[in-house]
Parts: structure tokens; sequence; C-alpha cells
């Protein structure tokens, strides 16, 4: 770098970043030196410094790893409906507590509660900041203090070491374990109710599966138990399948409509994951049971904000026409696309950087389906890539796999190809 683009970049950069960025270079140089190593050109040094100290942290990536609902990569993106509402919402003052007819204080949790209700055909709905906090609020609403009943098959860990026991303890309320690992039965959850008994807790199973010699009541048989013995069921889903719009395409999800139906007294599910919206909690089912979490002072802390419900309310509003959902919602789109089209986009991205078109299996990730394969095609190029290309502008993400990087276009958008192309040129040029 010469002389004038130093100084040009002296005069751009915030002044005290600036000289932090010369300083650090200053003292990385002295050390070289005295190591016998020469330190390179300084004014190129501090500008790396400079634009590593004011390039965003979080950072928009291309997902080319066929994994639909990346929990790293940020799960679900966004649809251009729910952006909208985030951007008028969060641009502006808003009536997030505002009752605007009665022209006094409102509540926050008014606003999706009539698209909840329609959708999961719920008498009331409440929406938190993420699915272990539905959880986590449902049980010290409710068993605090109390025993809630649990399959030993159901007693799973989640992303990044989270566990239900550890969160069932956080709530205040005692495990009771029922069954084994393999083969739980309503008896045992019948056998086990005593006088401390307050909830029997349902966990679906996410991310893991149990074959062979298993066992599990289903919803209606749990809901016969609970109602027989005047306790609440409440049934975890954990991804977010909501209704008929998504499940014919994810049929061995259970959906919160279904839940309900099947005698379930509170329902809890993610806004992201296979909803495809922001990441939130939600809570359906009796109206008094959510009024109690409602109440609860823990609500306070686990609410969502005024951006999370703008961009969850974009979300819910396009279930209404299922159809429209199935083209508009990003995460729906990309599990029902035929595979023709994924095919192309990957013969595309192979001609224009000379890789080689490669048939796959896509997931759909988030801890939903763990056994489905989603037909897919890659473009496979050089496995030196992978690295060069995780910190191209923008970031793409692949798979390294058998000497090569995949990069599966069942994730990837027609123009998120050509950036794709663009990046992987761009890298070998390097």
């Amino acid at each position: 770098m010469d002389e004038l683009a130093a100084h040009e970049l002296l005069q751009d950069a915030p002044r005290a970043l600036a000289v932090e960025a010369a300083r650090s270079s200053l003292a990385q140089a002295r050390e070289e030196i005295l190591a016998g190593r020469d330190p390179g050109d300084l004014a190129e040094r501090a500008r790396c410094e400079l634009v590593s100290a004011t390039e965003p942290r979080l950072r928009r990536v291309l997902n080319a790893t066929g994994v639909i609902v990346h929990t790293n990569l940020g799960r679900a993106p966004l649809g251009t409906f729910a952006l909208t509402r985030v951007l008028e919402v969060g641009g502006s003052y808003s009536n997030l507590e505002y009752d605007l007819e009665a022209g006094s204080r409102g509540s926050r949790q008014a606003h999706l509660a009539g698209l909840l209700r329609r959708l999961a055909g719920a008498e009331a709905a409440l929406v938190v900041n993420n699915n272990a906090a539905a959880v986590l609020l449902a049980l010290a609403a409710l068993a605090e203090g109390h025993e809630v009943l649990v399959s030993r098959g159901e007693l799973i860990e989640i992303g990044d070491g989270f566990r239900i026991p550890d969160v069932l303890a956080r709530s205040g309320a005692q495990l009771v374990e029922v069954g084994t690992t393999n083969r739980t039965r309503a008896a045992d959850y019948e056998a086990a109710i005593g006088p401390e008994t307050a909830v029997l807790l349902r966990v679906h199973q996410s991310n893991f599966r149990v074959v062979g010699f298993t066992e599990r009541p289903t919803t209606e048989a749990l809901a016969a138990v609970a109602r027989s013995a005047g306790l609440p069921l409440v049934d975890d889903l954990g991804s977010g399948v909501l209704g008929a719009s998504n499940t014919v395409l994810l049929a061995d999800e259970p959906s919160a409509r279904e839940s309900l139906e099947a005698g379930a007294d509170l329902v809890c599910f993610s806004g992201d994951k296979l909803l495809g919206g922001p990441q939130a909690g939600i809570v359906v089912g009796r109206a008094d049971l959510v009024e109690r979490l409602r109440r609860h002072p823990l609500q306070r802390a686990l609410r969502a904000d005024k951006l999370t419900l703008a961009a969850l309310e974009g979300t819910l509003a396009l279930y209404l026409e299922p159809e429209r959902a199935l083209r508009e919602v990003p995460v729906l789109r990309m599990l029902v696309e035929p595979v023709e089209g994924v095919r192309a986009r990957a013969q595309r991205l192979a001609a224009a950087v000379g890789g080689e078109v490669e048939q796959t299996v896509a997931r759909v990730g988030g801890g939903a389906l763990p056994l489905a394969e989603v037909p897919s095609f890659a473009c496979a190029v050089e496995e030196a890539l992978a690295g060069p290309l995780r910190t191209a502008k923008p970031p793409v993400v692949g798979i390294v796999r058998d000497g090569r990087t995949l990069l599966d276009c069942r994730t990837l958008s027609d123009d998120d190809v050509d950036e794709v192309a663009a990046a992987v040129l761009a890298c070998r040029s390097r």
C-alpha cells in the first residue's frame, strides 16, 4: 500500500480505531523484527486490522450445506413478507403495548393471539423468545414445587448441551421418570401419578429416534390418563409444524392442531425451524392455562421483542393461504421444490466454475425428521476451496466429503448460485 492510500485509510476510518490499528501493527512489527523476521507492509497490516475491527461480526452467509434448517447458520431464513413487517415496525414507533381503540395500555401478546388461535385451533396463545423458554414457562407456571411426569425415552439433549431435565429443574418442578428408554406405556404414567403430580409432559424426540423394540403412548392415550386424574397434558412439539399447510410433506411430524385435537391441554413449539419464521417459542391451548403462563413473573423475562413479533406475524399470515405459504416461506419452498430445479442450479454452477455435478441427499435439520432424506444435487469443487470460501464476501459454507467440497444447491437460490460462482472463481485467483 502506498502513502496516499494509507493516508486515505486513516482519513476515512474512525480515529480511535485507526490509532488502535496502527499501534497494534507497530507492536506486531517490533516482535517480528526482534525475532529476525521481515515485518512486511505496515500500512497493509493496519488496513487489515481496521477492516477486521469495522466489519460486522454477524454476517449473511450462503448456505451450500444442503441442511435446510441449519442451526449454526441461523436456522430459517425469513420470507419477504416477514422482512417487510420487520422494516415497518422496526423503523418506526408501534402499538406494541398500546390499545389504539381504547387509547390505553395494551398487551404485546394480543397481536398474534388471533392468528395462532385460528391456525392451531386453540382457545388462546402466547409467544416468548424460544421454545425452551416456552417449556420452562409452562412448567414454572403449572408445576413449580410439584412433580412432572416424563418418559425416560424423552429426556433428550438438544443443541449446545441443553437438556430437558435441566430445563425442567430450573422451572422449580420435580422430575419423575416413567417407563424405560425404549418402551413407555400409558399405564406407566397412570401408576406414577401421586398427590404431588401437577403435569404430564410429552416431549418430541427431536434429532434422534429409537428404533426396533419400542413403544410410546399416543397423545390420545396420554390425554385420557391426564383427564382421568384431572391434570394438564403439556406437549412439547419443538419443531413448529402448524397444520395442513405443511403436514403433506412432513407427515411424520405432529402438528400443533393435531396435538390439541388429540387432547393436549397446552402445546409448545418453535417459531423458526419448520414454521419458517424468527426464533420464538409459541404456546397454544386452553385459555385458563395460557392465562396462568401470561400472569407468571417469568413471562416478562422471556417475552419476545417487537421485531420478533413483527417477523412472526408476517410469517403466520402466509399460513392463512397454504399454497402461498409453500411458495413464500423459504424453508417450505426448499423442502418441496422438485429435484429437477435443484439439478438445474447445480448444472449452472458447475458450468460457471468448472465443477462436477453430483447427486446428494439434503437434510431437514433443526432437530426435525433426523431420518428424512431429501433428494438433492451439488456442484463438487476442490477440497482446498472450503476454507477460502468460508472467508469470502459473502462467506460460502459447503460440505467437505471424499476429498472435494460439495456445494449443495437445494439450500441455494437462483441468485445465490451467481454469488457462489463468483466466490469460487475469486478464491481460485488468490
